[in-house]
């Protein structure tokens, strides 16, 4: 049996291949459809990128709740650009006037400038924000370890952490078996090894005979 999500997906991407896309009567099917990917833990970035665009055409129809979890399922998919994307088609009124999307803007740029101690932080004082987004804090521990793979070597195991938001020790194990790191007796937390990454390259260079006969007549 089809899932919410899945019955929706049908139906709206029906709604976005014709000329409805830019109807604002179907905002409302939109919105619910927003609702339920945070509530699955769906993703559906063209979906979410027509409701914004609806509410640029109509202004009278903006809804900061639905935006709020627009922008917060484009965290969801970072390291992809979804949220500046969706962050552009956002009104500078609504982006500077409306708490949630201030502090969600502000959490989306702690998450891309790599500052995840503070990140965590901001999200504590703010958690209702993130209130029905199913799964939002396990997806951005996934970016936070995407990071880490494409940065560090080794790390503290307190470091990387506090970097994950001081998940339970049995989730910092299971991060780290995920991507496969192992830690050493004094804590550290070994994420690559860059000699394995280092393969020796055959140099071949190709060069013609009447280069060869070239040179050989130079030099004589």
């Amino acid at each position: 049996m089809a899932s919410s999500f899945e019955q929706m997906r049908a139906n709206v991407g029906k709604l976005l291949r014709g000329i409805d896309r830019y109807n604002p009567e179907n905002l409302a099917t939109l919105e619910r459809y927003v609702e339920t990917q945070a509530r699955e833990n769906a993703y559906d970035l063209e979906a979410n990128l027509a409701v914004l665009k609806l509410y640029q055409f109509n202004p009278a129809y903006f809804q900061t709740a639905v935006t709020s979890q627009i922008l917060l399922k484009a965290l969801t998919n970072l390291p992809h650009t979804d949220f500046t994307l969706c962050k552009c088609m956002i009104d500078q009124t609504h982006q500077q006037e409306e708490r949630p999307i201030r502090q969600i803007l502000y959490l989306g740029n702690l998450l891309e400038t790599c500052h995840f101690q503070s990140f965590w932080t901001s999200l504590e004082e703010n958690r209702e924000l993130i209130d029905g987004i199913t799964g939002f804090e396990d997806s951005v521990r996934k970016f936070i370890c995407h990071v880490v793979g494409i940065t560090y070597q080794t790390i503290d195991r307190q470091l990387l952490a506090e970097m994950l938001g001081d998940p339970l020790d049995t989730q910092l194990k299971g991060w780290m078996n995920k991507y496969g790191w192992t830690e050493n007796e004094d804590g550290q937390i070994f994420i690559f090894n860059q000699e394995e990454s280092i393969k020796p390259k055959n140099i071949v260079e190709k060069i013609d005979f009447e280069s060869v006969s070239s040179i050989m007549a130079t030099s004589q």
